[in-house]
């Protein structure tokens, strides 16, 4: 199994973190983002959540803000597109991509591009429509469509990280707990199949798709 590096020779890279509803980008990629901004502090990120109203875009707030913590620099975006209809509101949706180009990013988290969601998949593929140049992560979020597959990419996570990424998603989103899927349980198991998957040392990993990496100088 080849190993990498992110971020070699930049100390201060920029990095953009896509999830389509609130809690999506801490259940996907919330350990490796708290690994990053250990390795990385001065990175410069911008997390947008495109669909959280009332008590959840609350919630989608001091998530984001408990998650970044480790950061100097980082823009919160919290946005009110409507809910499980994404595909039928693509064109508005795609201009705020338009917008996002400006922060040119060294690397992207977003949705896995065959996730069952309706509104997973749009944001993936307009992810990919508007960045050419960049690296592109693709996590996935396990639901009872089961739709998980087969990452191409590995992060190992320490036990303490992946600890301090489900009590965070458990602390920040009281209005999942009565869900049966919403849980401990869901949270450690899919970190511990990845981390058997990449043979990682601690046990625990997240699991990116990556469609392509071009390595250069």
């Amino acid at each position: 199994m080849n190993k990498i590096q992110l971020f070699t020779e930049n100390p201060k890279p920029k990095i953009l973190c896509l999830g389509a509803h609130s809690d999506d980008l801490e259940i996907g990629c919330g350990g490796t983002i708290l690994k990053l901004a250990k390795e990385y502090p001065q990175a410069d990120i911008r997390w947008v959540v495109f669909s959280a109203e009332g008590d959840r875009a609350v919630e989608a707030k001091k998530s984001a803000i408990t998650f970044l913590s480790g950061f100097e620099s980082k823009v919160i975006d919290i946005l009110t597109f409507r809910d499980s209809y994404f595909p039928f509101i693509g064109s508005v949706i795609k201009d705020y991509f338009v917008k996002l180009k400006d922060f040119s990013p060294d690397l992207i988290f977003t949705h896995y591009s065959n996730d069952a969601h309706q509104d997973h998949r749009l944001i993936a593929e307009l992810t990919w429509n508007a960045f050419r140049d960049q690296m592109i992560l693709e996590y996935e979020i396990p639901k009872y469509d089961g739709d998980v597959g087969n990452p191409n990419l590995y992060v190992p996570l320490d036990e303490n990280i992946v600890q301090h990424k489900i009590k965070n998603i458990n602390t920040a989103f009281p209005s999942q707990n009565g869900k049966v899927w919403f849980g401990e349980e869901t949270f450690l198991a899919i970190m511990r199949l990845r981390g058997l998957e990449s043979n990682s040392s601690s046990k625990y990993a997240e699991g990116f798709y990556c469609r392509k990496i071009v390595i250069s100088k």
